[in-house]
């Protein structure tokens, strides 16, 4: 039987991609919404600190290991605007 993980996205873009690559390991991807997970308040002053309170929330809530990302766009000329 393959272990779950909570993919802290609402994108099933993203939960399709994850899966294909774990394909053959013992590992299935399963999204946020369909455990019920709300989505996290993004607070974090980086993507990276986004993305742990993301994964954090969905590990909390479904007691699962959990995994996410946080992106963006940060423009040097702009002085790192739009940012986070």
């Amino acid at each position: 039987m393959k272990q779950e993980i909570v993919l802290a996205s609402d994108n099933a873009g993203k939960l399709k991609e994850i899966n294909a690559l774990l394909h053959a390991s013992d590992f299935v991807v399963v999204g946020q919404a369909s455990l019920g997970v709300p989505g996290a308040d993004e607070t974090g002053g980086t993507f990276i600190e986004n993305a742990i309170l993301k994964a954090r929330n969905a590990s909390q809530y479904t007691g699962r290991p959990a995994l996410a990302d946080d992106s963006g766009l940060e423009v040097d000329a702009l002085d790192g605007a739009p940012g986070v």
